[in-house]
């Protein structure tokens, strides 16, 4: 369960009554990760490796769920959830703990929680998963949601592709090479704008091509392996003008140099350095860079604050363990923002970079650092 952060509603000044109720949907498979920290090396075959750290959290697309839900935004996922105590914790931290609506999610009789063990260090990470597909029932739009302990009704549309997404202000996808997801194309029709990464293409064709969905979208946000391949081309910034062609923006990460975007409706291009910090666990980081852009996007923010922001966010998750976990609130940003402002050894200039954030955060602030959740599958109460 997050901790408590002031009330800070980045859209506030946007909304209206007309609005939808939902400020951003996304859909995806829940896992229950463990993360282990604190390894001085990678584990040893035939050896028993003990970990100084350890935390327990709903992941797979909770990490971004999560993310969108701390700074703000109203959040609907859908997702089939295991009908095991896995899943039910699972449940229980986005829906009580981070205010995730989950009407559009089931609980799957009979399936169990697919769960991920992460091990990082050094700065890396190792990953074991072990899942199946949740059984598809008949797609019949419209049923209302099963909560954590019922069965899901007979007729409910899979939750993995739902046939009808909410009206919503934004969308998250995945795409996949040669697979469309009608639901995106839905959402784009009903006015929500679309914002999608993409994973490694397993086929070694790099064909945006075979990315139809990316017609639909607003933004694309790749990394900068991914859009060099994708756009044929040797240098990450000629990758995201390449790409401002195909959407209206262009997102590229580029690791420990930041992020470079492209606008291309107008041409505008933005580039902010990377933070320097002290990474503990990247697990989630590039979900936690999506969900800050898009709230900066949907705030309707110049585009460098929105990267700005975007890598704030994610550099605050890597000090922490954990991908749902590590997500920071208004309450981590604010007590950040209050302490870089007091060390000796900081650029004015690059600090002055932040300086949009003095009309959104609280004067006052938490004491630095701040502990973010109970990494734990729940204490009794």
């Amino acid at each position: 369960m997050s901790t408590d952060t002031p009330g800070i509603d980045p859209l506030q000044a946007l909304r209206a009554p007309q609005d939808p109720a939902c400020d951003v949907f996304l859909t995806g498979t829940v896992f229950l990760d463990i993360i282990f920290t604190g390894l001085d090396s990678a584990p040893v075959r035939g050896t028993e490796s003990w970990a100084r750290g350890m935390g327990s959290s709903p992941g797979g697309v909770a990490n971004m769920a999560t993310a969108l839900a701390r700074l703000g935004l109203h959040t609907s996922l859908a997702a089939a959830f295991g009908d095991d105590h896995y899943g039910e914790y699972c449940w229980d931290a986005l829906e009580q703990g981070e205010g995730i609506d989950l009407s559009m999610s089931r609980t799957v009789p009979g399936w169990h929680s697919p769960v991920t063990v992460s091990m990082a260090y050094e700065g890396e990470r190792t990953m074991v998963s072990h899942g199946h597909e949740a059984p598809a029932p008949s797609a019949v739009p419209g049923q209302a949601g099963a909560g954590p302990t019922e069965a899901a009704p007979a007729a409910a549309p899979d939750p993995a592709f739902p046939q009808c997404p909410p009206r919503a202000r934004a969308a998250i996808a995945s795409l996949v090479p040669g697979r469309s997801e009608p639901w995106v194309a839905t959402a784009a029709r009903h006015g929500a704008l679309i914002f999608a990464d993409v994973g490694w293409d397993e086929t070694g064709r790099w064909d945006l091509d075979a990315l139809p969905d990316l017609a639909h979208c607003e933004a694309f946000l790749p990394n900068a392996e991914e859009a060099m391949r994708y756009t044929r081309t040797d240098c990450p910034r000629a990758a995201a003008h390449a790409l401002a062609e195909r959407v209206p923006l262009a997102v590229v990460t580029l690791g420990a140099e930041g992020a470079y975007a492209v606008d291309g409706r107008t041409g505008a291009a933005a580039q902010v350095p990377a933070i320097e910090v002290e990474a503990l666990d990247p697990t989630g980081a590039g979900d936690v860079f999506v969900a800050g852009f898009v709230t900066g996007t949907l705030a309707d923010w110049p585009l460098a604050d929105r990267l700005a922001f975007a890598g704030l966010t994610a550099a605050l998750s890597v000090q922490e363990f954990g991908g749902s976990l590590s997500a920071p609130g208004w309450a981590e940003i604010a007590a950040w923002w209050q302490r870089i402002r007091t060390l000796d050894d900081q650029d004015p200039t690059a600090l002055e970079r932040y300086a949009f954030l003095e009309e959104l955060l609280p004067t006052t602030a938490r004491a630095w650092p701040l502990r973010r959740a109970v990494p734990t599958i729940g204490f009794r109460q």
